[in-house]
């Protein structure tokens, strides 16, 4: 489990020019040209960015884990189980999944109360985005589970983690089993890589 900490760094802020981007930036001595941030790990040509998405692990007294089921038309997953999940869009991944556990459920989470149990690096099928699916478990919450967005999801319900549902999304199956076992990391789709020859005496 990792403890969740929030920080700011001691950098300063750029301030956004009227009607303009806040994250446009104006050096001294370029005539106010407007140029945009560099963002160094996008330099090279190997580097590719990967999606952030955000998932809750809530278990009840009993030690049930909630799943919720996807709409069949959903653009991901669909007639799949699921843990409540969604993508960060420009916000910490805490908040996104603070959010998401109130548009889709109802159920209102303390940052207080939420620690990182699991990280999966996924890629569904070569060539796809790389996708950094990160599990979190929140120990408190407040409300119970009811279907917000039906277009999304059809239903919420807790299961056993010993008797989780044939129809469940692979890496949501891979991240209670390896929570289960205490590892906090797990790698699916990618290349095994490729072992060091040992060196000979």
């Amino acid at each position: 489990m990792f403890e969740i900490v929030a920080a700011s760094l001691n950098t300063p802020t750029p301030s956004p020019r009227p009607g303009g981007n806040a994250l446009t930036q104006v050096e001294p001595g370029s005539d106010d040209t407007i140029k945009p941030p560099k963002v160094p790990w996008t330099e090279g040509s190997r580097t590719v960015l990967n999606g952030i998405g955000v998932h809750l692990h809530l278990e009840d007294g009993e030690g049930r884990v909630l799943l919720g089921l996807r709409h069949p038309d959903s653009a991901y997953a669909g007639n799949l189980w699921h843990y409540l999940a969604g993508r960060c869009e420009r916000e910490s991944a805490v908040t996104c999944l603070i959010r998401e556990a109130w548009e889709e459920a109802g159920l209102v989470i303390d940052p207080a109360d939420v620690e990182l149990l699991h990280v999966l690096h996924v890629v569904d099928a070569p060539g796809g985005q790389p996708l950094m699916q990160m599990v979190f478990r929140a120990r408190r919450w407040e409300g119970t589970p009811e279907v917000r967005e039906p277009d999304k999801c059809l239903a919420w319900r807790w299961w056993h983690v010993t008797d989780l549902p044939a129809q469940l999304v692979p890496y949501a199956r891979a991240a209670i089993e390896g929570i289960r076992v205490g590892r906090i990391y797990t790698e699916l789709g990618w290349p095994t890589p490729a072992r060091r020859p040992e060196k000979r005496s």
